[in-house]
């Protein structure tokens, strides 16, 4: 074939900024967005160029062809630069490459072709696995593409044709997968062959009573399960049905296997299904009620139930997963599937529509139908009302949020858009309109007719909220200083004071203020709700007019008879008493302040009766909602949201507590004290002011008054915060020390209960029952199997701390506990460290004993529990190492012999008489010298043998010269056995099995044996690493507090992680670990100096010649995993990985795997079935998603630090197969420019990222919403399980705490005082940034008190834990079904993540907290990083106080619970601010008289 021809070449321009060919980047991942069909093209020809690099070069000419007719002008953005780059290398190639199969390119690559077919495909179909099988038939397909354009149509071969077609048939078959090879053929993963997933499998497959519906096209295949068929109805994407399918498969197999049990099954259980259907509806069933509409799911009789269900759920996640931007909106999917079932039932049953009487389509529809007749347009629609905020300068009141919309399907208006949706119903018709000249200008300029109104709730930037949220608290604490400072006032202040008429009918004027201030709220609520009125019902409107008037009349009625009561009034209760009459009755006023307080009174009635409170608010029954009226208005959330009687009881009584104890501080030190001066003040008479009188008409000194008074009563207002604050320190004090919190804090306390962590481990973390402890007390008394198991997990935990540096070797092996079987030892092993210097102790004791009492000896030794079994261990596995190391029987009776010698002596009471002490001290020497030559490596092995006879002569001689007093006797009789050969009795101790050193078990047994007779009283510190020691003793502490009993894996729940990531450090760069700051500190030397133990630590693993890795790459690894970057969050979160693969190998190995030891699996063939099953079941429960927002635009961008955080993604994604990253592709189409976004899913492939599942988006998500919130929403579809662990990427975790995952999940099965099953699981947090600064310190312990203390009083008794940013889990279904895991509207939204606590409560849900589990979490270190994270807080909470979620809390809990809420969010920050007015208050009036006097002086 020819070269490109020239004519075409020199129409492409040479751009310097050109990619250089002889780049290392690979060519196929810098394809332009617009020419991204050519991707894989060039892909094929990278793999194919080592094996043919003319096929190569055909295909990369292919490309260009494609490129060059896709974009012929080269006007996309990077276009130009590609194709000349592409060009460029086609030239070179063109030169250098010849066809080697053949004469010519046509015949080449034909034959090429089949050769590929035929190796691949053919011969190797039934032994690939099926990602390389997936491989192999995207380059088939690409091949036969590139074939096609070389060869002419009529000179294919029909063997080529006959493969293609093969090919083509196949290759859906053979795609990349997520977890879940469905159509495998040959080689099935482990995963594939559980009877889970066969039957849920099999289920979805079954089709046989659905219609067939008519193809758009002759050429469109079967359907060949349930979502399939969903599809072709009403036209999903492809790449949303294989998501969603796999999805739908992993939950019902996880659900199942929990109802079914572990046997061998084939039918899926109906149980199963009805369970995840009753989970998924239940927010449609209540949306349904709500609405007073009957829900759109039947089960005619006679029909298949399960295959129903099966259909609507399907049905219900189809939608769900193409709905992008619209599930922050979950009652419009309820909605769409309330239209979209209907039309269902229609298709399946009737096959008549209800209004028009004509039949249901039964054609099939495009694959983007959906998309773009339901999403696009309501995503338009949210895209029109986010260009109303104008990035923000415009108020949140001039524009409908992700809330407005939504609320506008709890109406029953929403049934007015039809279906199909009527575009032009007023849903959907917008108010706005470009200016003729807004695109000559470049800008979107707008003029906004009459907008739409608000939904129910206007977001208005005004103080005021923080009263009409919380008004109960601000009228208790106003009514309650009105009272106090008229007590005060009347007799010095006595309490006593209150029973006296004149006293106690002035005190009855707090219900005036009362009245006056519920007045305010009225009015409150008319002007801050005004711009939603016109979205209300008439009901709605009526009742805020008719309590404003209501409100009016009791505050002038009360004003009137309560000024009528006196008998000779003055002032404005003058004015007041002459109003209506002459009559004066005091009677009638106490009479209307009963009728005033009765709704208080019934309100009263149903706090005490939370149960009768519930029902009624969440009843849908009319009568029920008219009582309910004027209480409060009718809303879709926050009903019923009342507590247990328990827990309604505790928070009260703290609640009560605190108050009493405020008030009487409040009356006693800041009131009472304060009148006195007062009243003095006020009878002064002052005539001629020095400085300025602001009151000049006032008198009785008001002015001095007012300055006295205001700091006094800031600080009433204020105080409660640091009331709250002291109570709640010291109920979570208590808290805390009944959960045993604090048991273990130190490694002498670890050391000292140390005995009982197995059982205590074996309670928690290992499946347990009675029934399984009675068995395997009968089957394993000694309880080896299960010490077995704790060594392994306590072995892997302690690999994991070496693996990153924060223990060495000497370290770990000190930590360590042996499991093996083969052991003869007849004492418990405890690690070394609890055993450091026992053996020179126990030594020196039986050196320096002076008596013959064998007695009193061992009762010294045996009084230490450690030293007694390191003595019995060091003596026992002395002479098993002895007696396998020889290999002459006669010298292995010797060691018999002088065992049984010892016994004999110990069990007569002859030892001391037997045997001398004093050679003890020079045999320790020299078996230290035995042992530590024996763990040495060696070349010369005549020389290492010479030497290691030597000294095991001198050992065996000290014991039978120097120990023993009868041991030439022993050797006398060795000698009397075998006379005959006098070569023997002058060479002893030399046959060696010198090469059982390299035996892992028998090594095992030396290294703790030399340990035992070495370590010295340091080795009891160990682990030096604070960080290390911290872990372990958390470790420890946990196993003794309260958890639920740990599942098998099998049947624990499914869960994923899911990590928001946008542009931060993914890997630090060898440049950037060099980079000196302003004081000539690099990175690298920074952290060097603050962790000096890790970097001695790392070193020495360096050296290790079994760690093979490149030194700089590992320091990267070793900074990265220092600081706050994605790559440590990766490892940390696939710890889960590991821990679910070891619980796997514990729960199914049998006693040989389990004492063989869990390191050694991998190189056992015989166990490849477990690995392979623990493997299986891994994949099965735990899935991890990074949502790497831009990680598509980085693999393409020009710039460095792009180009290295994708190629540091795409490592993690090759070192870590089970981890996948979501990304939103932007794609600009060729033919207009327009742009299109798309949600992807990839993981790692051989080399490169392979792309899994591309569904298509109505248009850029991020544009509508707060990025963060926005960039899990896109990928949260990709996550699996049923619950999702919501962790940021400055986080970390740890091996240990990823084991007791499967006893966190199994919280939400508890019911809580019989009522509700948790919703949001939070969890503790440590801060591992405090070691870095003093400012990163004093962050460290703030956050660390509030994860720990603070949360766990507002878990427990508070009941107002919402959720505070990551780690918390989630229940994923109940949360998918009600708007995610966050909310997303710009500015309101800016705290995204306690958004999602509060919509969680206010939709039913139960927030919990539990501290026997940590995640680590990164703090900002700096100044400045410190002082944008406040802000951002303190912003966040600003824009809470004006959103109806905070509105809705504060109105909807009783009042004691609202207090709750209110000290522990918004009035945190408002109390901290009044602190600032507060010293202003206080320091103003004095500078200001200072600076009075110093004029006075001029």
């Amino acid at each position: 074939m020819a070269a490109p021809p020239r004519s075409f070449s020199r129409r492409m321009t040479r751009n310097p900024t050109m990619i250089d060919p002889g780049s290392e980047v690979v060519d196929s991942e810098l394809v332009p967005s617009s020419l991204a069909s050519i991707a894989p093209i060039l892909r094929v020809a990278n793999e194919v160029e080592n094996d043919n690099p003319r096929v190569a070069y055909l295909c990369r000419f292919h490309a260009f062809e494609k490129a060059h007719h896709m974009d012929p002008k080269s006007s996309g953005r990077g276009v130009r630069q590609f194709k000349t780059y592409l060009l460029h290398r086609l030239e070179k190639e063109e030169e250098e490459t010849q066809p080697q199969l053949s004469n010519s390119d046509p015949k080449e690559i034909q034959k090429y072709y089949q050769s590929f077919y035929e190796k691949n495909i053919r011969d190797g179909q039934f032994t690939k696995k099926p990602e390389e099988m997936a491989k192999i038939y995207q380059i088939a397909s690409v091949l036969y593409d590139v074939l096609k354009t070389v060869v002419p149509a009529s000179k294919i071969d029909p063997q080529t044709q006959s493969y293609a077609k093969d090919v083509e048939e196949k290759k859906e078959q053979h795609e990349h997968y997520n977890i879940l090879p469905l159509y495998a053929v040959a080689v099935k993963p482990p995963i594939m062959e559980l009877p889970e997933v066969k039957a849920a499998l099999r289920a979805l497959r079954d089709v046989q009573n659905l219609p067939i519906l008519r193809p758009l096209d002759e050429g469109h295949r079967s359907v060949n399960d349930i979502l399939e068929w969903l599809s072709s109805v009403f036209g999903f994407q492809k790449g949303n049905v294989a998501n969603q399918r796999e999805h739908l498969i992993l939950l019902l197999a996880n659900i199942d296997i929990r109802t079914k049990g572990f046997e061998n099954y084939e039918q899926l259980d109906n149980n199963t299904v009805h369970l995840l259907m009753d989970k998924i509806f239940k927010n449609y069933r209540s949306w349904c009620a709500y609405l007073h509409h009957p829900v759109n799911i039947m089960y005619p009789q006679g029909s298949d139930r399960k295959q129903l269900e099966l259909l609507y759920i399907g049905l219900y996640l189809l939608i769900w997963g193409e709905a992008s931007n619209i599930r922050f909106m979950p009652e419009c999917i309820c909605y769409i599937f309330h239209k979209m079932s209907d039309e269902i039932n229609g298709i399946l049953f009737s096959n008549v529509q209800p209004v028009s009487g004509g039949a249901y389509q039964t054609t099939m529809r495009g694959e983007e139908s959906f998309l773009q007749n339901v999403v696009t347009p309501i995503y338009e629609v949210l895209l029109k009302e986010v260009r109303r905020h104008n990035n923000g300068k415009a108020s949140h009141s001039a524009w409908r949020n992700y809330d407005d919309l939504n609320e506008y399907f709890w109406t029953d208006k929403c049934f007015k858009l039809g279906w199909p949706m009527d575009i032009k119903s007023a849903f959907f018709v917008h108010s706005e309109e470009k200016r003729p000249d807004a695109a000559v200008n470049g800008r979107d300029q707008i003029i906004s007719g009459k907008k739409k109104p608000k939904t129910n709730f206007v977001e208005v930037r005004t103080f005021l909220h923080l009263y009409r949220s919380f008004d109960r608290m601000w009228v208790f604490f106003i009514l309650s200083l009105q009272a106090m400072v008229i007590i005060a006032w009347n007799h010095n202040g006595s309490l006593a004071v209150i029973f006296e008429e004149e006293v106690f009918k002035h005190i009855l004027s707090i219900f005036i203020t009362l009245a006056l201030l519920n007045f305010l709220q009225a009015t409150l609520d008319i002007i801050l709700s005004f711009n939603a009125w016109g979205s209300l019902k008439w009901t709605q409107i009526f009742r805020y007019i008719l309590k404003f008037f209501v409100a009016a009349f009791w505050a002038a009625l009360l004003s009137i008879t309560y000024a009528r009561s006196f008998q000779n009034p003055t002032g404005i209760i003058k004015f007041f008493s002459t109003i209506g009459g002459n009559w004066r009755d005091q009677s009638l006023f106490s009479f209307c302040v009963v009728i005033y307080l009765i709704p208080n009174f019934l309100a009263v009635l149903l706090f005490v009766l939370p149960p009768l409170r519930r029902s009624m608010e969440r009843s849908n029954w009319r009568i029920i909602s008219l009582l309910m009226w004027w209480a409060q208005p009718k809303l879709f959330v926050g009903r019923g949201m009342h507590e247990d009687m328990v827990s309604l009881f505790k928070y009260t009584l703290f609640w009560i507590t605190l108050l009493i104890s405020k008030l009487a501080f409040s009356y006693y030190v800041e009131i009472l004290p304060l009148v006195a001066p007062t009243k003095v003040i006020m009878k002064v008479k002052v005539s001629n002011y020095e400085w300025h009188e602001f009151f000049p008409k006032g008198t009785r000194n008001i002015g001095v008054v007012i300055v006295i008074w205001t700091p006094v009563v800031m600080v009433y207002f204020m105080d409660t915060q640091i009331w709250y604050s002291i109570f709640a320190t010291i109920v979570g004090g208590i808290n805390g020390a009944f959960s045993h919190l604090g048991e273990v804090r130190t490694l002498g306390m670890l050391r000292s209960r140390f005995e009982s962590v197995h059982s205590a481990f074996r309670q928690r973390l290992l499946p347990y029952s009675k029934e399984m402890v009675r068995k395997e007390h009968m089957d394993d008394p000694m309880g080896k199997k299960n010490s077995a198991k704790f060594a392994q997990v306590w072995n892997e935990f302690i690999f994991s701390m070496r693996m990153e540096d924060l223990v060495s070797n000497r370290e770990k092996d000190l930590l360590l506990v042996p499991y093996s079987s083969t052991t003869t030892v007849s004492v418990v092993q405890w690690p070394p460290f609890l055993l450091a210097s026992k053996i020179p102790i126990a030594l020196d004791m039986a050196n320096n004993f002076k008596r013959k009492d064998d007695a009193e000896l061992f009762r010294k030794i045996t009084a230490d529990d450690y030293m007694r079994s390191a003595v019995i261990e060091c003596y026992e596995t002395l002479g098993e190492v002895l007696y396998g190391f020889l290999e002459d029987e006669e010298e292995k009776m010797i060691i018999r012999q002088i065992c049984r010698e010892v016994d004999v002596s110990i069990q007569q009471r002859k030892f001391l008489s037997e045997f001398r002490m004093s050679g003890l001290p020079l045999l320790n020497n020299k078996l230290e010298k035995f042992l530590e030559l024996l763990l040495k490596d060696y070349d010369d092995e005549e020389s290492y043998r010479s030497t290691v006879i030597n000294i095991l002569q001198d050992i065996m001689e000290i014991i039978t010269q120097d120990v023993m007093n009868n041991g030439h006797e022993i050797l006398e009789k060795s000698h009397q056995i075998d006379t005959h050969n006098e070569h023997d009795k002058k060479q002893k101790f030399e046959r060696i099995n010198i090469h059982l050193a390299k035996n892992p078990t028998w090594r095992e047994k030396v290294v703790r044996l030399h340990l035992l007779l070495t370590v010295k009283e340091s080795a009891i510190n160990v682990p030096m690493n604070l960080d290390a020691r911290r872990r372990i003793t958390f470790f420890a502490n946990s196993l003794y507090m309260k958890m639920p009993n740990a599942p098998t894996v099998r049947a624990m729940l499914s869960f994923s992680v899911l990590t928001p990531y946008f542009k931060e450090d993914v890997l630090y760069s060898e440049k950037k670990l060099n980079l000196e700051n302003e004081d000539g500190i690099t990175t690298l030397f920074y952290l060097q100096k603050i962790y000096p133990d890790e970097w001695n630590n790392f070193e020495e693993r360096m050296e290790d010649p079994k760690f093979n890795k490149d030194r700089i790459e590992s320091i990267r690894q070793w900074v990265s995993y220092r600081a706050q970057t994605l790559s440590r969050t990766v490892r940390g979160m696939m710890y889960y990985k590991d821990a679910l693969r070891l619980q796997c190998f514990l729960d199914y190995a049998e006693d040989d795997a389990i004492f063989g030891g869990y390191q050694t699996m991998d190189m056992n063939k015989d166990h490849k079935n477990l690995m392979d099953r623990a493997q299986a079941l891994a994949d099965l429960k735990f899935t991890y998603v990074v949502s790497c927002q831009v990680y598509g635009a980085q693999k393409k961008s020009s710039d460095l630090e792009d180009q290295n955080s994708a190629a540091n993604i795409l490592n993690l994604m090759l070192t870590y197969p089970s981890l996948r990253v979501a990304y939103i592709d932007e794609r600009e189409e060729t033919h207009d420019g327009k742009k299109v976004y798309y949600s992807v899913l990839v993981k790692g492939g051989e080399k490169l990222d392979e792309e899994i599942y591309r569904i298509k988006l109505p248009g850029s998500p991020t544009d509508i919403g707060e990025g963060k919130p926005e960039n899990q929403n896109h990928a949260i579809i990709f996550t699996r399980g049923e619950a999702l662990q919501a962790i940021d990427m400055n986080q970390d975790n740890y091996f240990e705490e990823a084991f007791k995952m499967r006893n966190v999940l199994e919280e939400f099965h508890k019911t809580h005082h019989g009522q509700r099953t948790p919703t949001i699981l939070g969890l503790r947090e440590h801060i591992f940034t405090g070691s870095v600064s003093s400012l990163a310190w004093f962050m460290s312990n703030q956050e660390t008190s509030f994860v720990t203390i603070g949360q766990r009083v507002l878990a427990d008794p508070l009941r107002v834990r919402f959720h505070y940013g990551h780690p918390d889990i989630f229940d994923r279904i109940f949360h998918i079904t009600r708007g995610g895991i966050s909310k997303a509207s710009k500015k309101v939204n800016l705290s995204e993540d306690i958004f999602s606590g509060y919509n969680s409560i206010l939709r039913g849900g139960y927030i919990t907290h539990h501290e026997y589990i940590q995640v680590g979490k990164g703090r900002d270190v700096g100044m400045n990083q410190i002082s944008l994270f406040e802000a951002k807080v303190a912003g966040g909470n600003g824009e809470q106080t004006l959103s109806r979620d905070v509105y809705r809390l504060g109105r909807r809990f009783d009042f004691y619970r609202m207090l709750s809420f209110y000290f522990t969010t918004v009035g945190f920050y408002f109390s901290s601010n009044r602190a600032y007015c507060l010293c202003i208050s206080i320091w103003a009036p004095i500078f200001g008289f200072k600076w009075a006097g110093k004029e006075n002086n001029r």
